[in-house]
């Protein structure tokens, strides 16, 4: 199982001077970017958001300037928000990173936590799902094909014959859907023989259990190959060298981001009995030191047979020392850990590409 880390690059909304905040978000990111490298974790995925609170409103940008700046880390959006983007800009931007790379670069597609970018790019929201239908075809159209014939569309002017460039290193640019959790969005990805990536951020984790049945049902009926399938679950989270010093130095800025997010979606405010209960065994935050983790990372992939699991620590306004020191925890004792438990390593090693 492949295990990674993904952040929106959270910023101070209420920051003075919105540029200098986002220069500082921007070079500590990238530092960590680094550090995941280095410490051997196999994925980093960036988020595209076009709100005041985040600066990752072009992760291939920023992943494109990781890519030189590492060696062996897979680098993805989690996600594109591809129903208000460009399918052709989407694919050349990732396909420039995965030539940066040296074939490291993948698309983590979806329609996005957040409707900002679909009023800013001149978007109707009565089209929300039509866009994304109609895009995502056009993207794996690019993908799969060189010199791009496509008329498929309602909302977008056909191409006739035209070459999308560059090309990437990767025969095909791996391309998931992330969903949220909704069953059609996931029998969708199933039916189309595409990886799926589920986001859980609340109640507990073994609820989504139908929804991986589901995926892998829809692509049973379509013919699809097994082989071919790819889970991931994307989780909030953090490590620390204690599980009380994570629940205590990541509680504040996840519950000011939670109910700052909820205030706009009419959701209760939370507090910190709610956030203990969701820490626990069962609970949606992956959170403690690295044995806890580790244990619960194991849990739920035997529950999911995941094939990836993505932690999302650098929430809010996390100090970027603790950040990194949780991924120097995460990917020196909890990787460890967590390969020796799936492969019988003796010494939990990564395992050999």
């Amino acid at each position: 199982m492949e295990l990674g880390l993904y952040t929106f690059a959270d910023v101070d909304p209420n920051a003075a001077n919105k540029g200098a905040e986002a220069h500082r978000r921007l070079k500590d990111l990238l530092e960590e970017i680094e550090l995941a490298d280095q410490v051997g974790l196999d994925v980093f995925g960036l988020g595209e958001h076009h709100r005041v609170d985040y600066a990752a409103s072009s992760p291939s940008t920023v992943l494109a300037a990781a890519a030189v700046r590492t060696k062996n880390i897979r680098l993805t959006s989690a996600v594109s928000v591809l129903s208000s983007d460009e399918p052709v800009r989407v694919f050349q931007q990732f396909s420039t990173v995965d030539l940066l790379s040296d074939g490291r670069a993948e698309i983590m597609a979806g329609r996005g936590s957040f409707i900002e970018s679909f009023p800013l790019f001149g978007y109707d929201l009565g089209d929300y799902d039509q866009l994304f239908s109609e895009k995502l075809d056009l993207l794996l159209a690019i993908r799969d094909q060189e010199v791009l014939s496509w008329n498929e569309g309602k909302l977008r002017s056909p191409i006739n014959a035209r070459g999308v460039y560059p090309r990437p290193l990767q025969d095909r640019l791996p391309i998931w859907i992330a969903v949220g959790g909704t069953p059609e969005s996931v029998a969708r990805a199933g039916a189309m023989g595409l990886p799926l990536a589920i986001a859980i951020i609340g109640g507990e984790y073994r609820r989504f259990a139908p929804m991986f049945d589901l995926y892998r049902e829809a692509a049973r009926r379509a013919g699809q190959d097994p082989s071919t399938l790819k889970t991931s679950i994307n989780v909030h989270g953090f490590i620390a060298d204690t599980t009380e010093a994570a629940a205590d130095q990541f509680y504040g800025p996840q519950a000011e981001v939670m109910n700052r997010i909820g205030r706009e979606r009419g959701w209760g405010p939370t507090n910190r009995a709610h956030f203990d209960a969701a820490r626990g065994p069962q609970g949606n935050l992956f959170l403690g030191d690295p044995e806890v983790v580790a244990e619960k990372i194991v849990a739920a992939h035997r529950l999911f047979k995941n094939d990836r699991f993505l932690l999302q620590m650098a929430i809010g306004l996390m100090p970027h020392a603790q950040i990194m020191r949780g991924i120097e925890l995460y990917g020196t004792k909890v990787a460890p850990l967590v390969r020796k438990e799936l492969t019988g390593s003796s010494d939990g090693a990564k395992p050999a590409a």
